[in-house]
Order: C-alpha cells, then sequence, then structure tokens
C-alpha cells in the first residue's frame, strides 16, 4: 500500500458553548429548490440557474428569504449531484459560475440569501483528486485499504487494493482520518495526517471561494461522518469548530448547517460551531409527523407506524406520534438551551412529500400552520405550498432508488407552474425528455391557478408566511408552552398568542387553561375557535389567536381565511 504517514492521537477538547449565529437566521423561512426539477430556461428538460432567476419574483411574494440549492457543483450525476468532481465549478447543465452569481446578486436585491448543499464527505469517482489517487499509492486523499471489506470497493487503477465508499461505489470516502488506531486495521490514519489535512485545507478553499462570490452559507451532506470511529464525535466536531470559527472571523454573516440532529449528535451541531441544527426527515422524530408510509418504508423501518398528522388517525396513537416527536425536540433543547436554533422541513429531496399516500391539500393548512408557528426555522421544499404530490411509479434517476423500499424520484418531479403551458410551465421540451414525469392528473395543483383563488393553500401559506414575519410572537425567539397534546394540539407562543392544530377528518374539541383574564382574537386560519377556554376545531381547522386582556374590546373568535 505504499509507506504511510498515520499522523499522531492527539485528542482536542471542544468548546461547549455555541458561536452566535448572524442574527438573520432566526428570521429565516428557507425554500428547498432541487435545481434540476424547478424551472428550465432552455427547453432541454432540465431545471437551471436562469430558469430559477425567472421566478425570483415569485419566492418574494410566497415570503420566503433564503434559498437553499440541493448540489449544482460539476457531477456525472449518479446521485443527482451528490457525487461532485468539481466542487468550485457549476454543473453545465443548470449554467455557469456567472449564472449563480448573477442568481445570487438578483436574489439579495429581493431579500433573499442563497445556500448551497456542501458534500463534504465524498466525491465522484470522476474527480481529479480520485483519477490520481486510484493510480498513486501515496496519494492519501481518500481511504485506501491492502484487503477487501465491509464498505471497501475494488481500486479500478493501477493502485492495488480497495477504497472505501459511502453510499454508491461512486461515491469514495474523502479521509479525514480515523479517530484512533486499530493494529487489524494499518491503513488508518489519524485526522492530523498529510492526506486529512490536505482535505481539511480544500474544505476551506471552498467554502471561501463560494462565499466570495455572494453565497450566505451551506448546509453540509453528512457532517459527523468525516472522521471514522469518532466516539462521542470528538474529532469531527473539533473539525468543524476549527471551520466555524475561522468563518465567523473571515465571514462574520455567513452560516453552517450540518444535515442532521438525532439523538446520537443532540450537542454535536453546538460542539462544532454550527448556527442551527437539521431535523432530518428520514429520522424517527420527522417521521413522526409526516410519514404516512405512502412513499414506502425508511432504512430503519420494518413498518410504517401512525403519524400524527394522519386524517384518519386513532386518537392515543396519533397522540403517542406526536409525543415520539416530543421527546427527542425537549431533549435536544434540554441539552443545548432553549435558544437554540432547530430547522424542521416541510419534506426534501430524499423522500416523500406533504401530499402523499391518502393526505391530499385540504389537509395541509394545518400541517403548515405548526410549521410556521412552532418555533423552528421552516423550510418548505418547492411544490410543497401548492400541494404538489408525490408521485408513485416514476423511473429510477440518478440513483433515485437508494434501498429497494422507495424510490426518491417520487418527490423530485417537475414543478408546476401553470396548466395553460406545455409542461404546467416547467420546460418547452417534449414531455418525454424531461428531468422526471410530471403529475400527468389534469386536476394538478399549479402556482398559477392557486395564485387567482384567494382560498388555495398557496395563499394560506404566503397568508401565514406573512403573520409569521409581522409577529414576533410566531418566531424562533418566543417561548412556547403545551396546552394540549393530542387532538387539537394547542400551544401558546410567547404567553400572548395560542395556535391550535387539528389534523383529523373528525371535529374535536378540548378545554385548556388560558393565562386569566385573557380571550383570544382570531388572526388567522380555518375552523376553529375558543370560548371561554373550550377549544372548537372542525375537521383539518387550524387557527391562530392574539390573546387579549379584559380591557380590550371584545372581539369575535370564530376564524375564517387570512
Amino acid at each position: 500500500m505504499g509507506e504511510q504517514n498515520l499522523g499522531t492521537a492527539v485528542s482536542k477538547e471542544v468548546p461547549a458553548g455555541s458561536l452566535k449565529a448572524p442574527d438573520w437566521l432566526a428570521h429565516a423561512v428557507i425554500y428547498e429548490i432541487y435545481p434540476q426539477s424547478f424551472a428550465d430556461s432552455n427547453g432541454d428538460g432540465v431545471g437551471d440557474l436562469p430558469g430559477v432567476r425567472e421566478h425570483l419574483d415569485y419566492l418574494q411574494w410566497l415570503g420566503v428569504n433564503v434559498i437553499w440549492f440541493n448540489p449544482c457543483f460539476a457531477s456525472p450525476f449518479r446521485d443527482a449531484g451528490y457525487d461532485v468532481s468539481d466542487y468550485l465549478s457549476i454543473a453545465p447543465r443548470y449554467g455557469t459560475n456567472e449564472d449563480m452569481t448573477a442568481l445570487i446578486e438578483d436574489a439579495n436585491a429581493r431579500g433573499i440569501r442563497v445556500l448551497l448543499d456542501l458534500v463534504a464527505g465524498h466525491t465522484s469517482v470522476d474527480h481529479p483528486w480520485f483519477r490520481a489517487s486510484m493510480n498513486d499509492e501515496s496519494d492519501h486523499r481518500y481511504i485506501w485499504s491492502n484487503r477487501a471489506g465491509d464498505g471497501f470497493v475494488a481500486s479500478p487503477g493501477s493502485r492495488p487494493g480497495w477504497y472505501l465508499k459511502n453510499f454508491f461505489p461512486e461515491q469514495p470516502a474523502l479521509n479525514f482520518g480515523y479517530a484512533r488506531p486499530a493494529p487489524e486495521e494499518p491503513w488508518r490514519q489519524l485526522p492530523d495526517a498529510a492526506g486529512p489535512q490536505a482535505n481539511r485545507r480544500a474544505l476551506r478553499e471552498i467554502i471561501g471561494y463560494w462565499l466570495d462570490r455572494g453565497v450566505a452559507g451551506f448546509r453540509v451532506d453528512m457532517a459527523f461522518s468525516l472522521i471514522k470511529d469518532d466516539p462521542g464525535l470528538v474529532e469531527t466536531t473539533a473539525l468543524w469548530r476549527e471551520l466555524a470559527e475561522w468563518m465567523r472571523g473571515s465571514y462574520p454573516d455567513a452560516v453552517l448547517l450540518p444535515e442532521s440532529d438525532e439523538l446520537r449528535t443532540v450537542d454535536a451541531g453546538v460542539r462544532g460551531g454550527f448556527d442551527a441544527d437539521f431535523s432530518l426527515v428520514i429520522h424517527e422524530e420527522h417521521s413522526a409527523l409526516f410519514n404516512n408510509g405512502g412513499a414506502g418504508l425508511l432504512p430503519w423501518q420494518n413498518s410504517t407506524e401512525p403519524c400524527y398528522f394522519d386524517a384518519d388517525a386513532d386518537a392515543a396513537e396519533g397522540t403517542r406520534a406526536f409525543e415520539r416527536f416530543l421527546n427527542p425536540w425537549n431533549h435536544h433543547l434540554e441539552t443545548n438551551g432553549a435558544d437554540r436554533l432547530v430547522v424542521l422541513p416541510s419534506a426534501d429531496h430524499d423522500f416523500s412529500r406533504l401530499a402523499c399516500g391518502g393526505r391530499t391539500a385540504e389537509q395541509l393548512p394545518a400541517a403548515f400552520t405548526f410549521l410556521l408557528t412552532w418555533g423552528s426555522i421552516p423550510s418548505i421544499y418547492y411544490g410543497d405550498e401548492i400541494g404538489m404530490r408525490y408521485q408513485d411509479g416514476v423511473p429510477e434517476k440518478e440513483g433515485s432508488i437508494w434501498t429497494p423500499t422507495f424510490n426518491r424520484a417520487g418527490c423530485r418531479t417537475p414543478m408546476q407552474w401553470d396548466s395553460s403551458l406545455p409542461n404546467a410551465g416547467f420546460s418547452a421540451a417534449s414531455p418525454d425528455r424531461l428531468y422526471l414525469p410530471q403529475d400527468p392528473d389534469a386536476d394538478r395543483p399549479t402556482v398559477t391557478a392557486q395564485k387567482d383563488d384567494p382560498r388555495s393553500l398557496l395563499n394560506f401559506v404566503q397568508g401565514l408566511i406573512h403573520l409569521r414575519k409581522s409577529t414576533p410572537a410566531l418566531g424562533t425567539k418566543a417561548s412556547r408552552r403545551l396546552l394540549s397534546v393530542g387532538y387539537p394540539l394547542v400551544y401558546l407562543r410567547n404567553e400572548t398568542h395560542v395556535i391550535v392544530i387539528n389534523p383529523l377528518r373528525r371535529a374535536t374539541r378540548v378545554s385548556v387553561e388560558l393565562p386569566e383574564g385573557c380571550t383570544a382574537r382570531h388572526l388567522f386560519g380555518n375552523g376553529v375557535k375558543v370560548d371561554d377556554g373550550t377549544v372548537h376545531a372542525g375537521g383539518f381547522g387550524c387557527g391562530v389567536f392574539e390573546l387579549t386582556r379584559p380591557e380590550a374590546k371584545e372581539l369575535r373568535t370564530e376564524t375564517s381565511h387570512g
């Protein structure tokens, strides 16, 4: 395998306190764009950056103030861009580096920041780093073994041995080192060896390159996987803390977000200097809210458990589902502090959509009311704001079938803009050339139709986003107190606002104890009233109320949209 400098075992102490996030992040409403599926400007059937630029006015109208792009870098697209071949170049199918810079400038002019997805843990086998490493035994940018083993793939080059993959064989793991040596695995290098240190320098170069071009920060894919065999993630969080402190000094307004937040890494985001944590769609706590099984089984599932946002849920099972979300949420806040920011998405590119299985558009206002008032940073997956549906039976595309139990392509279909235009306004290409087939239903939701309908889901979401922006009590910094866990869900924000959410098809009622002497004045929602501490919620009802003191003029509490 060639002579190696394995490095020196030195454990790093990571500061316990979090770095202060830029103020803008607490007020973020994120919109995730899967670039190949949002808008095609040149008629090749694949979305691109100029297409996104054409729709920035829509995003500004909607009220989102951060775009999160899935990977846009050069790639052979064996895993939809999560296999990068050049971190410093935009993939030609999306445009050029100049297109990205122009998009950022136009977005910033509308009060919208841009985050990029950083695939830090692996590259494509087509990356020049790997092409060099597979033919040079002295190159240690990747993890090479002298024997086969779990996760190792035979070398495709003149170098003997096997390389470690992260997911697909086409995604070789970058070598950031192992936290500890192991005599039975002599190829292990420690984090301070030459190969791992070269990769750290490259991370800084990549981050700096894009921040210099106006990017507001990064969501980091597999952030806590970089250093292998790392008990307690001590070395991994030390790596990220070093980068975060450099960023805070050189780019004080930029942010770093990790891909996941889970019990194993509940304080890793703080220790690593990340500016917020992320509730990952494919993890149990998010599934407890929204996963109704319509997109298949996740890798950790043998069967689908009941979720809270299920129209026909058994009350007891649905309440237990919400507690499966609530328990890790509370543990996270108890560990990291009540002011720790957490991103909670509607859905994402890796699994499902809100409108999936039996969940229809009429059920989505309740879900969005939760996402936009719970106190997390909301992230809206493109198309969820109009109720775009998860599509069964979509063909495999660019590695979309990760496991046999679900196909991610079903949540990656092209955006639906205008039913009067070919391909609902996504592309002028012939339908057979589209990145993925669109929803074939003649009544598929579109932006144009819903903008013209004041009772639409889109106008509901837009109104709620603007209410959140104008009402600090609904944001990330205000307190939260649960009054009822179950159906309906009732909670206080800032002790001044009451939120009521009933995901069920049937009406529900509960008595709650409001702050003494207060009455509830309707601000937003449908089908809910609050009367002397009794909450009446119609099927799929949801509402936001402001508490008023006895001296305030008595106002009606029956809700109406907007």
